[in-house]
């Protein structure tokens, strides 16, 4: 068989695909009789709101000299590890806004980091493609620096995201561009599985994010540049659980909804989603009316720990509460005054949820109390 004869099958073969992919897109459609905020308004469902008083900028983090990629709160609820352009993380007292420590790391181009379910480690990644692991119990060297404990060398493309499993010290799953997923055994530095790259059900692009179920710590949720989300379970490597389509750009940021049985996600397309994992079926989207060139990508989000209300970040430097159940907006930070300057990069709830941390472009991390409701609804 010629080469051409090849490329016209592989096309033919293609375009069958993707008509199977529109059908399959409208059937689901069909099947929704209504969505979540459809339901909501006709059980008479009053919609969230806030105060002056209910959600304040309480504390400016400053200290990092390049912008904010990513940001984590330790269980406790007091503490933030922030990693930065300037090659840096820090990690913040949230009360006293003071550093505990401020570490150089081995390579300058990070992009996430994560604390450790006892709050003693974090983990960082980024273009160096390795995820390093630092023991904040450590002594530093003469320079001030934290020694690596452990370096989890595998991938083969950046390491975009990482979280450790719930209640576990010694596992961690990592997200990269070489459209795979991890799962680490941080003790021995060894790959436990790999999720995707020459599987079929695999993602086609790079992951840019990754969320473990709070629930059920097997399942996780992967978010990619192909536009779609999937859930894996770590019994099974071989192949997805489900893909979940929708977006028409990068999923830049997926979050499990509280219960474990659903969960959302944000993309480059300006629309938060979200998605039931049971019946696979897309439940909500939220977004915002903008001029066709104007659109902002979503970044981040993070939901409350009730559920109620959903927070994203966006490349235009709002930061928009969401009304989960109403896909109302509830509050924009962006338009406060004391709001961030800059893209806002990543965001994190506090566990016992009284607080939302920002990290922004403009080097700065803004600590979100809420008042007149002590915690978030």
């Amino acid at each position: 068989m010629s080469v051409a004869e090849l490329k016209e099958r592989h096309k033919v073969a293609t375009e069958t695909v993707n008509s199977l992919r529109e059908r399959l897109k409208q059937k689901r459609v069909q099947l929704l009789d209504t969505d979540v905020a459809g339901y909501a308004r006709a059980q008479g469902k009053a919609p969230v709101t806030f105060g002056p008083t209910d959600l304040v900028c309480c504390r400016t983090l400053q200290g990092h000299t390049g912008k904010v990629y990513s940001l984590d709160w330790t269980p406790e609820k007091n503490r933030i590890v922030s990693v930065s352009q300037d090659g840096r993380f820090i990690v913040w007292n949230a009360l006293t806004s003071q550093k505990t420590h401020a570490i150089k790391l081995p390579c300058a181009w990070v992009m996430t980091c994560a604390f450790a379910p006892n709050g003693q480690s974090v983990a960082c990644g980024g273009l160096d493609s390795v995820c390093s692991i630092f023991n904040l119990n450590s002594p530093v060297d003469r320079d001030g620096n934290l020694p690596v404990s452990k370096m989890l060398s595998g991938h083969k493309g950046y390491v975009s995201s990482c979280q450790y499993v719930p209640d576990e010290d010694s596992r961690l799953i990592t997200g990269s561009g070489d459209q795979t997923c991890v799962l680490w055994d941080i003790t021995t530095g060894l790959r436990t599985s790999v999720f995707g790259g020459e599987f079929q059900s695999g993602h086609t692009a790079d992951v840019l994010s990754v969320s473990i179920n709070g629930s059920n710590s097997r399942m996780f949720i992967s978010g990619s540049c192909d536009s779609t989300a999937r859930l894996w379970d770590t019994r099974v490597a071989s192949r997805a659980v489900h893909t979940y389509h929708g977006h028409e750009g990068d999923v830049n940021a997926v979050k499990f909804f509280p219960d474990g049985n659903r969960f959302g996600t944000g993309s480059d397309d300006g629309t938060c989603r979200l998605f039931d994992i049971r019946t696979g079926h897309e439940l909500q989207v939220y977004y915002q009316q903008h001029g066709v060139n104007e659109i902002p990508h979503v970044t981040s989000i993070a939901f409350s720990i009730s559920g109620r209300l959903l927070i994203a970040g966006y490349s235009n430097g709002h930061c928009i509460v969401w009304d989960t159940l109403l896909a109302q907006v509830v509050l924009n930070l962006g338009l406060l005054q004391n709001s961030h300057e800059g893209r806002i990069s990543c965001l994190g709830v506090s566990a016992d949820g009284s607080a939302l941390c920002t990290g922004s472009w403009d080097t700065n991390l803004k600590i979100w109390a809420f008042g007149g409701i002590r915690r978030m609804t």
